[in-house]
């Protein structure tokens, strides 16, 4: 059999793009050997291209029993043997080293970053008999034909080892302090409650969650503190325009009524208008950061999503890499090639010829940078298919970014007017744009409204149409959400541009938190309360900053792989000491904590007939059967119950039914897609819904009765 080079690729789409663009036709053979696909490209020689599912080999306990702790040894292995759903990764195995056998060739076309430089790596060794010493290494930022081919002619002579090791040593440090401390608090209280409950904690996700309860502490004590305010208007040319008065807030009730009394039905003159130009620069391009956090404002989807989201384009040829952090955009990226390409697609074609038509292109770029890849930006290749709404709405957020980042400032007017009311200040604000600049290409996803003022000038007078005392009290610091969280994380350095959505999707799924404006649960709580009074190094923001900042220095060849798990390890075992040590007063404390938020979990909202009780959903003893029933009942004062489903999940959504303002639960059963219930037997949606079924039979049996008369 001819030899061949073999390419191995993070993806199946990924490798179906890059045997496309390297087969001489741009029609290379495909063939599947159980369910595993592979293709076959001629070029200067065959080429097969054959791709992984992500991660083929994890880490695992080398030896020892499967729940203890703590633990040192471990090894890289297979998925399979750790992961009870990730069985077809054994066949993938089979397949790539079946293939290795006759290539004589072999490239790492993974993506570029230490994820995908890991996968690569961990491949090449263990499925290709330790072909990392002489794979070469393929460089990419698309998945378009252009770069795809000068990225084979142009091969890095071997991998990329610094980033390598940084990726061993990022999932080892991450399995050590993972492994070791969810083992630690799964086994206390399990101990202690005799059943069975997840919990995890590791080196990012404790720190992120100790920013959570730090937050919910300080909104639960926070104590409001009472001031007053001024709202007024003026009428000018018949039209009230708001004011705002000269001092913001005032400490006492009393000053805000002498205030009000003294202008009360008086007149002002315009005394003075200060008129001020700005030029307001193009945003920069997106890194994955800013991208999930534009998409989030806008749209509202979390980062996990949007990051799956921007996974999908990447894979179809439509944007560049998302997981960089990088704000720049070189030249070599080639700028009018690709507003050339956008210009095809009629949303875009106006705006492309615009910035065409320049001599010169020249982005506004941000200050981050990432060596690996540039800023997200549109390959300028048009859909192969017709986009999901969501996928519709990243992709064009990434092109009109991309456009924006071309044009020229902008410049807004702003105007400041001050009203003399008797000595007593107040002032009329308006805004304007004078020239769109960037704003043009970026207009759907501007969210600054222009306020225009009348025509005015200097001593006119103007009568006050209204002025009033506002009671006000200070407010808590905000929630958290997805977004802000992602960005806290980013500011302290932990986590790294690939994880840390996960890191948030993940403190969900253990229900240490809820909601999107997120609160902490008891859980979450009593598993930060049991690691800082146990194993505070390990919610160190500062701990975990300074091994992200070790990590970096590996890929930079100037801190040893060896050296930084040495110190996780010492780090680890006083704090794993003293929690063995204390594990039955750990265990009672996270047993307590998830008994509550068991219990939380069940509670649906006030009780809708008795308003002191509550309604959650119960089990009964005698039927054995689940229901609503009012904990006011355990008292004798309240009867209050409702039926449920039997069969499926239920559990409360947090909102309430629109029609009748009841709370609603989410709903998944066997048999049909999730709904969300109101279980309000009188809620007039479901009179609504009945009368509308009741139409619509009624025309069903007058059409069948026409149909047999016609008959």
């Amino acid at each position: 059999m001819e030899k061949y080079t073999l390419i191995i690729t993070e993806k199946p789409d990924a490798a179906q793009r890059i045997a496309e663009a390297l087969d001489a036709k741009g029609k290379p053979q495909k063939t599947e050997d159980r369910s595993v696909p592979f293709y076959t490209a001629q070029r200067d020689k065959p080429l097969v291209v054959v791709p992984a599912l992500g991660h083929l080999y994890t880490l695992i306990h080398e030896y020892g029993k499967r729940n203890q702790y703590p633990i040192f040894n471990f090894k890289w292995a297979p998925r399979y043997m750790a992961e009870k759903n990730a069985q077809q990764n054994k066949t993938w195995i089979e397949v790539i080293t079946q293939l290795a056998e006759n290539a004589d060739n072999f490239i790492d076309a993974c993506d570029y970053d230490i994820e995908g430089a890991l996968i690569g790596y961990t491949i090449l060794k263990h499925a290709c008999n330790n072909k990392d010493q002489t794979a070469t290494r393929m460089k990419y930022s698309t998945l378009t034909k252009e770069e795809l081919e000068k990225s084979y002619a142009e091969q890095m002579p071997h991998l990329d080892f610094g980033m390598i090791e940084a990726g061993r040593t990022r999932h080892e440090v991450d399995w050590l302090y993972g492994v070791n401390l969810s083992r630690a608090l799964t086994t206390a209280a399990n101990r202690v409650s005799g059943r069975y409950t997840t919990l995890s904690t590791g080196r990012v996700q404790g720190p992120t969650l100790r920013f959570l309860v730090a937050r919910e502490r300080s909104i639960n004590s926070f104590v409001p503190t009472p001031h007053w305010t001024i709202t007024t208007q003026v009428n000018i040319n018949g039209i009230d325009y708001p004011v705002d008065y000269q001092e913001k807030t005032f400490e006492t009730k009393a000053d805000a009524d002498a205030v009000v009394e003294a202008c009360l039905h008086k007149t002002g003159v315009i005394e003075k208008i200060e008129e001020k130009t700005i030029q307001v620069s193009p945003p920069a391009p997106f890194d994955l950061g800013s991208l999930q956090a534009e998409a989030y404002n806008l749209f509202g989807y979390t980062p996990r999503r949007t990051g799956q989201i921007a996974e999908r384009l990447y894979l179809e040829a439509l944007i560049s890499y998302p997981r960089t952090s990088s704000q720049k955009l070189p030249p070599t990226i080639n700028y009018r090639a690709i507003l050339s390409g956008l210009g095809q697609e009629p949303a875009y074609r106006n705006l492309a010829s615009e910035l065409l038509q320049k001599e010169e292109l020249k982005p506004h770029e941000g200050g981050k940078q990432d060596p690996a890849h540039p800023a997200v930006y549109p390959t300028g290749n048009r859909p192969a298919r017709v986009l999901e709404e969501s996928e519709r709405r990243i992709w064009d957020l990434v092109v009109r970014r991309f456009l924006a980042v071309f044009g020229e400032a902008s410049v807004k007017q702003s105007m400041r007017v001050a009203v003399n009311v008797d000595g007593h200040y107040f002032y009329l604000r308006g805004r304007r744009v004078l020239k769109e600049g960037w704003m043009k290409f970026y207009k759907p996803y501007l969210r600054s409204e222009e306020v225009l003022l009348p025509s005015i000038k200097e001593g006119q007078i103007v009568q006050l149409a209204k002025i009033a005392r506002e009671d006000r009290f200070t407010k808590p610091p905000p929630r958290y959400n997805p977004s802000s969280l992602l960005k806290r994380m980013e500011q302290e350095g932990i986590g790294t541009k690939a994880t840390r959505a996960d890191i948030i999707e993940t403190l969900y799924n253990r229900r240490y938190i809820t909601e999107e404006r997120i609160v902490v649960t008891d859980l979450g709580f009593g598993v930060i309360e049991t690691l800082r009074k146990h194993a505070s190094p390990v919610i160190s923001v500062k701990l975990t900053r300074d091994l992200e900042d070790k990590m970096e220095r590996i890929q930079s060849d100037l801190e040893r792989r060896e050296t930084v798990l040495t110190e996780a390890v010492e780090r680890l075992k006083p704090v794993l000491a003293e929690m063995k040590q204390r594990e039955m007063e750990i265990g009672q404390a996270l047993t307590e904590a998830i008994r509550k938020a068991r219990m939380q979990e069940r509670i649906i909202g006030t009780c809708p007939n008795c308003r002191t009780g509550k309604l959650m959903i119960l089990f009964s003893r005698r039927t054995r059967k689940r229901f609503i029933g009012c904990t006011n009942y355990f008292k004798n004062a309240c009867q209050t119950s409702f039926p449920l489903p039997q069969k499926g999940t239920v559990k409360p959504t947090g909102r309430m039914c629109k029609g009748c303002g009841w709370p609603l639960l989410f709903v998944r059963g066997a048999s049909r897609r999730p709904w969300n219930l109101c279980f309000n037997p009188t809620c007039p949606r479901k009179e609504e819904r009945k009368k509308r079924l009741e139409m619509q039979n009624l025309q069903q049996r007058s059409s069948n009765t026409t149909s047999e008369q016609v008959l």
